[in-house]
Parts: C-alpha cells; sequence; structure tokens
C-alpha cells in the first residue's frame, strides 16, 4: 500500500495541466457549484483514500470548481445518490447502471474500453495449492461472491453455473455450493480475502483483480491461481446523473477524458482500470439483462 500511495503522491506533487472545460458557446459549461463523485468501495481503504484525495485535486483543476469524492459502502447508497441529487457522477458496474437507467436517475457518460474491446472476463479464483481446475470442482464447497450486484463476480458467474447445467431451473447457487457455503462480500478484494483466509474455497471476481495491480499486494496474488473464467462481462462505466443537462454532461465528458492523455494514463488506470470511451448506453447494457433477471431471483 505504501507504493500505491507513493505513486499517487508523486502525481498530487506533480500537478495537473487540464484547463476549464469550455462550452459550445464559449463560455463555461453549467455544472453543479460543487461536483461531488462516487466511487464504489472495490480496492483497499488506503488506497482509495489516495484516490479519492488525486481525483478531487484533478477534477477540481480541470472543472474550476469544488469536486468532492465519496466511497459508499454499497452501490445502494450510490443509486439513492444519483436519485436524489447527491450524487452527480459514479463509477459503477454495469450491473448498477442498469438497474439506475432503468429508474431513470442516471445514464452512461463512458464506459471502460480494455485492448479495444468494451467487455472482459469474470474469474473464479483459489488458493494456488488447492487442486481445482475447473467451477465443477467446487460442488459442496464454500465460495465468496464479491457481492449480490456485482456484474463479474456474482451476475455473470451466476448465469456461467446456470448455462452449465449446474444451476437447476428455480435455484440459487447454493443447490450447486450447499447450504450455507455461499458468502457475498462488499467488492473483490472482501472475497479474496475469504479465500486468503481459508474461510471460502474460491472466490468469483474480475480478471483484473488477479492479473493487474491495483487490488492485491504481490505476496497475495502470487497466493492465487484462476481455476475457470466466464464472460464476457460489459465494463464498468462513468454514470452521469440524469438530471444533468447536455452541457454539463459535455463539460464532465471533456474533463474524464482528459485522463485518457499520456501524461495522465497512470492515473487513470489507478482510478478506472482502463480507456474511457464513448458508448451506445442501450448496445453496452442490453446484453446483460438475461443474467440480471436471473440474479435477481435469489435471494
Amino acid at each position: 500500500m505504501h507504493v500505491v500511495n507513493n505513486f499517487l503522491a508523486k502525481l498530487l506533487v506533480a500537478g495537473v495541466t487540464a484547463t476549464a472545460a469550455i462550452g459550445q458557446d464559449g463560455r463555461p459549461a453549467t455544472l453543479p457549484a460543487k461536483v461531488v463523485v462516487a466511487l464504489k468501495p472495490d480496492k483497499n481503504p488506503d488506497a482509495m483514500l489516495a484516490e479519492k484525495r488525486v481525483l478531487e485535486s484533478f477534477l477540481g483543476k480541470t472543472l474550476q470548481r469544488p469536486v468532492e469524492v465519496i466511497i459508499p459502502l454499497a452501490a445502494a447508497a450510490i443509486i439513492e445518490g444519483l436519485a436524489n441529487g447527491t450524487v452527480d457522477l459514479s463509477y459503477l458496474s454495469a450491473s448498477d447502471m442498469v438497474r439506475a437507467r432503468d429508474r431513470g436517475i442516471a445514464d452512461v457518460l463512458l464506459a471502460g474500453e480494455i485492448d479495444g474491446q468494451t467487455s472482459y472476463l469474470s474469474y473464479w479464483v483459489a488458493l494456488r495449492e488447492k487442486p481445482y481446475a475447473s467451477v465443477a470442482d467446487l460442488r459442496g464447497r464454500p465460495v465468496a461472491f464479491s457481492s449480490r450486484t456485482s456484474t463479474s463476480g456474482f451476475v455473470i458467474p451466476l448465469w456461467h453455473l446456470r448455462q452449465q447445467g449446474l444451476i437447476p431451473e428455480g435455484s440459487g447457487p447454493e443447490a450447486f455450493f450447499g447450504r450455507g457455503h455461499v458468502w457475498y462480500g462488499t467488492g473483490y478484494v472482501s472475497a479474496i480475502e475469504r479465500v486468503l483466509s481459508g474461510d471460502a474455497e474460491a472466490a468469483a471476481v474480475s480478471y483484473y483483480v488477479l492479473d493487474g495491480e491495483q487490488h492485491l499486494s504481490p505476496a497475495q496474488r502470487a497466493r492465487l491461481k484462476r481455476i475457470a473464467s466466464q464472460g464476457p462481462v460489459p465494463t464498468h462505466v462513468i454514470a452521469v446523473r440524469a438530471a444533468l443537462g447536455p452541457e454539463a454532461r459535455d463539460t464532465l465528458r471533456q474533463a474524464l477524458t482528459k485522463l485518457n492523455e499520456p501524461v495522465h494514463q497512470a492515473l487513470r488506470d489507478r482510478l478506472f482500470t482502463s480507456k474511457l470511451v464513448t458508448v451506445d448506453a442501450s448496445a453496452h447494457l442490453d446484453p446483460l439483462r438475461a443474467a440480471l433477471e436471473l440474479a435477481q431471483t435469489v435471494r
């Protein structure tokens, strides 16, 4: 965590050179007096605190107004913030975005692009010394899902289990893993910690939790292996509060896509994992709906 904090501190000291976005009429575009951004708690708290400070600095200088970054404990709080006007922007999973969009409280501003694709893979991860070679080997074993709303950490893995015939119609994951053997976390790290502690035999998470460097230490990753993958998973999105008009949205989009510039890419990848691009919201989200409908039947 010391390395992450030092990295972000250097970015903050170096400062950012972005300028305020300008509307089509040549004047500063209309925005709230203070812009509130919500991030999901999917990393180590120390790392997220450092990222919060740097993102506040970057967007504050870019938008030329105060920016507050908050880290609610659950996605539900972010959704309600978008609904009641206390959150303007948020980094959401595709599943959370579908729910927010269906309620008419938020729209897709930008989506992640990984190696030219706006989708990625979900992994089942276990300790390296465990004998598991596929998800079928986990029958009757305790497992951890990232959360009940996580796209890659629950929705897509559950759908994959159904597609493989491991969970029958009308049943949930306990039909395969066993009663009392299914645990839901508050993010990727919480699920992985269950595996590392021996409380779960495997965890469902995004591929980048194991393959990337943002969520786990090198020592933690060295203890883990992938035993199965499933997907595709629509990438996370930047959601914008529906009540904000086109001019404000354009301003926010311009500010955030400045993170794609080479000088800011390291910060972008720490915060949002990948390049930020404009997408057609329906094309991005609609393929997820069948899997979401299944997940919503599980209680």
